[in-house]
Parts: structure tokens; sequence; C-alpha cells
């Protein structure tokens, strides 16, 4: 893997001396944790898994839903059908924990990146460096509470979509907005923690910039860098996961897990893990060709560094020395 060494270093210069020297331009490679990243995102997955397959079947929620019989009575698909609401209820506390956990390193992954960019700081960038990180790190809270709102304010949004793509306007309210608060929760809070929430207000370079980064990952959809497909492509994932999901709600199998709004709810999750895996594989394969070509193209700057330095004749040609008899 390349070191930080080398993501840091300038081109090389070209040319022997008394000439104009070229300029050999080599790709950039973005920061790619790559150890941590897939160690991580392992651990995510599988919490998230255990969210929705376990969480709700645990005896602490039945001790605060007197209404249903012991989980040592009943299978596990009667476990989780028969009480839509606590299972989603569940699913969304779960959920929140993980994702203020992943999101909080996702937002140190992007600060980090931002200062790898700057390929060799001054004396001032450094201060300027440390004093956004001790302000990046000191915002933590209030980065939280940024999330937490623009979630909340996107679920009940959420919620009027759903609605007009067909939930029970007049039943099920609480099921309907806790499938909103789960979308939100997979959609919305990470961007929001690592890049802070969109601002219509343009009176400052800041506010426009994070603007305009929002339009390019999710209305273009342009992710630029791992730390990037690691915060869109879950989010695409999880709408096409819960639009996916609700196609056997049509079935007239009348099957429990039928139950609105399970087939949803179990479709954003697995999209949410689904899209999150081919992010990672995505972004492997991206680094592993950037380094390969990077490699590549410094071993060839090394050649004709060395081809140059050779000794030379005064009409240009290479000397070369006469065997002795």
């Amino acid at each position: 893997m390349m070191s930080t060494a080398q993501r840091k270093q300038k081109p090389q210069l070209a040319g022997a001396k008394g000439t104009p020297a070229a300029v050999a331009t080599t790709p950039s490679i973005p920061f790619f944790p790559f150890a941590r990243y897939y160690s991580l995102l392992g651990v995510h997955t599988s919490l998230l898994a255990f969210t929705g397959l376990f969480l709700p079947r645990t005896r602490l929620s039945f001790l605060i839903d007197q209404t249903s019989s012991s989980p040592e009575t009943r299978n596990v698909l009667t476990t989780l059908t028969e009480n839509p609401p606590r299972t989603l209820g569940w699913i969304c506390l779960g959920a929140f924990i993980l994702q203020i956990w992943w999101s909080n390193w996702v937002r140190g992954w992007l600060l980090e990146s931002r200062e790898l960019q700057n390929t060799e700081p001054t004396s001032g960038d450094r201060t300027d460096q440390k004093l956004k990180q001790k302000e990046w790190n000191s915002g933590k809270l209030n980065a939280l509470f940024k999330a937490s709102v623009t979630t909340l304010a996107a679920s009940v949004v959420f919620h009027v979509v759903i609605l007009l793509f067909g939930a029970p306007l007049n039943s099920h309210y609480l099921h309907t907005y806790l499938l909103a608060l789960l979308t939100s929760l997979l959609t919305v809070f990470t961007p929001s923690f690592a890049l802070g929430p969109p601002t219509i207000k343009t009176d400052d370079s800041e506010s426009l910039v994070r603007r305009m980064t929002w339009i390019r990952l999710f209305a273009e959809l342009s992710p630029r860098s791992p730390v990037e497909r690691a915060i869109v492509y879950p989010s695409i994932g999880a709408f096409l996961g819960c639009w996916v999901g609700a196609i056997p709600l049509g079935l007239d199998w009348e099957r429990p897990w039928q139950a609105w709004p399970l087939t949803p709810a179990y479709g954003i999750l697995s999209g949410y893990i689904i899209a999150s895996l081919c992010a990672s594989a995505t972004s492997g394969i991206t680094y592993l060709a950037q380094a390969d070509i990077y490699l590549t193209q410094q071993q060839q700057l090394e050649k004709e560094a060395a081809s140059r330095t050779k000794p030379r004749t005064k009409s240009g040609k290479k000397s070369k020395t006469k065997p002795s008899v």
C-alpha cells in the first residue's frame, strides 16, 4: 500500500542541468485507510444485521412491551412480525446508535483526507489545519445536534413521500412514520454529520461549498473519493432497498411477514448493507489501480532521471571507455 509520505510527495523535476526542467506529473491518489475502513465496515454492517434480526427479540424489548408473550415461546418469524411498531422502534434505536459511531468515524476520515490534499503545507497551513482539527473535534456535539434535527426534518418529508407512494392514509400512522425515520437515519444522518447539513444561504463560501457538495453527491451522483462513496452508495442502496422491499406487499399470500411495513424496513437494511459492501469493493479496486499506475510512472521517471545523469561527451554522445590492453 502507498505510505503517507508517498501520497504527499510532490512531482519531481526532470531535466539536465542548464536545460529547462520538465515537470513530471503523476496522478494523485486519494487518501484511503484500507485496513481501518474494511475492518470497521465489517463491524458496522454486522451490527446493523444484528439490529434488524436480534435486537427486537431481546428480553428487554419484551419487558417494555408487556402485551407480548415471552420470546422463548415464539419462533423467530413470529417474534419479529407480531408487533411491527415494536420491531421498527428497536431497529430505529439500534440504527441511531450505530450511525452516530459510524458517522463520527467517517467525519474524521473526511477531515484527514482534506488535510492530505495539501502536498507540502507551510507553517501557516499547518497552524490552520491544527485549528480546523481542534474546531472539528470540539464541534462533535454541535454536529450531532444538527444531524439529528436534519434527520427528523427529513423523516417528515419521507413520511409524506411514502404516503404519496401508497401507504395507508387513514391508519398505521406510527408504522409509516417509523419507516420514514429508519429511511432518514440510514440516508440523511451520515452525510449531515460528516458534511454538515445543507443550507439555503450563500453569504459565505463555506455554506456555498457545502450546498454544492450535496448537489454533486446526491443530485449528480458523482462521488470523487472513497469517503464520498462510503457516504453516497449506502444512501442510494437504502432507497432502492425500500422500493424493492415494497413489492411483496402487493402479493396476496397473506403471510405474517407481509405486515406493513416490515418488508420495506428490512429492504432498507439489506440495501444499505449491500451498497456499503459495493462501495468498499469499488474504492478498493480503484485505489489498487491508481496505486499501480502511480508506481509504474514513478519507476519510469526514475529510469529517465538515471539515463540523464550518465556521463556524456561534448558532442552529446555517451562517452565510451576503451578496454585496457
